[in-house]
């Protein structure tokens, strides 16, 4: 699928103040075979280390240098899981601040916990460019730290393992500061969510969140605490096998933080569900009085719950007679126009929350 890049966002880690200083900065490679946790232990603030492309297999490190760079060669680097595991947590493990991984492929954690992801990101900053999560009992999963931030571009996420008594989410983000995803794949989920964020602020940007004919996923987007969201060109898409009939949900465990509001815009989705779906479900009386809920321009395609996809009046588009409107239907399979940065209306305003003046909202 064809996504034009958002020009105008900025990047999470760009700042100068999260770049040490480089000017003795390495590179270490890692060949096939090679140790990767041996190499990483060489490893200082600012070094770069490079993978072959082809499979490592077992390899699984701790990263804690500040600074430093993962990165494939050329083509993909493809961590295989088999059995290993870097603190009984993850294959990689992130403890450090402006950390970029790119080119990187992981695949199959497995852990005594149930809960192995590809990466434990669990302290400062970290940005991941064209990644793949496939095969993880969590492809990334965060601590909770409220000063972390996560940047995500051009990574795949898929292939949730089929345990019973399980929830393996594709992307499960905890209570940090901010969680910037743009022109990401997501399918494939089974029972958990495709993505999931308890983050202050969620930009979530010119994704396709589609679950597939074998998909079972619970949520495409889960925003359980509320927050400062911001859901703009997206093309998300509920399975037939589905059991949750919501695909995006927005503070459904309670409020966890002072400021919430959702702003769902330019987005298409679809439900090949046979009853009627939640396009958009929020739960006003578990989020602080002056949360805000805004739908607009989006174009939402199969059975609806009433409520559930704004109001014609805000440019939203409900198309649920499929044989009448397969054209319609057609476009709304399609990934919409991605245009537009959330940065500015989703920071936190000075002071206590704040409403967004001329928002409409929906209580399905």
């Amino acid at each position: 699928m064809k996504r034009r890049r958002l020009l105008a966002l900025p990047l999470l880690l760009s700042g100068a103040a999260l770049r040490p200083a480089r000017a003795q900065a390495r590179t270490l490679r890692v060949r096939r075979g090679d140790s990767l946790p041996e190499v990483l232990a060489r490893a200082r603030d600012g070094d770069t280390v490079e993978l072959d492309p082809g499979a490592h297999h077992g390899q699984t490190a701790v990263i804690t240098q500040h600074g430093l760079r993962l990165r494939a060669a050329a083509g993909r680097a493809v961590l295989h899981a088999d059995g290993a595991h870097a603190e009984g947590k993850a294959l990689l493990v992130v403890r450090a601040s402006a950390v970029r991984i790119e080119g990187l492929e992981l695949r199959g954690a497995r852990v005594p916990a149930g809960n192995g992801a590809g990466i434990r990101f669990e302290r400062g900053e970290l940005a991941l460019r064209d990644c793949a999560f496939f095969d993880n009992e969590m492809g990334l999963l965060t601590a909770n730290r409220d000063d972390a931030r996560l940047d995500i571009e051009a990574c795949s996420f898929g292939q949730a393992p089929r345990h019973e008594g399980m929830l393996h989410h594709l992307l499960y983000v905890g209570r940090i500061a901010q969680l910037s995803v743009r022109h990401s794949d997501f399918s494939g989920g089974w029972r958990g969510h495709l993505l999931k964020s308890r983050a202050a602020v969620s930009e979530i940007l010119c994704n396709r969140l589609v679950d597939g004919e074998d998909g079972e996923a619970s949520y495409e987007i889960d925003l359980p605490n509320g927050g400062l969201a911001c859901v703009r060109g997206n093309l998300l898409g509920k399975s037939a096998r589905a059991q949750n009939l919501a695909l995006v949900a927005y503070g459904a465990e309670g409020n966890a933080h002072p400021q919430s509001r959702l702003r769902f815009e330019g987005n298409h989705a679809f439900s090949d569900n046979a009853q009627p779906v939640f396009f958009v479900r929020h739960w006003p009386e578990r989020l602080p009085g002056d949360a805000t809920l805004r739908l607009r321009d989006n174009l939402f395609a199969g059975a609806a719950q009433p409520g559930s996809w704004g109001r014609p009046e805000d440019g939203n588009r409900l198309l649920p007679d499929e044989a009448r409107e397969q054209v319609l239907r057609e476009q709304a399979l399609q990934a919409p126009p991605c245009a537009g940065a959330c940065s500015a209306e989703s920071q936190p305003a000075a002071g206590s929350a704040a409403s967004s003046p001329g928002s409409s909202a929906s209580t399905p």
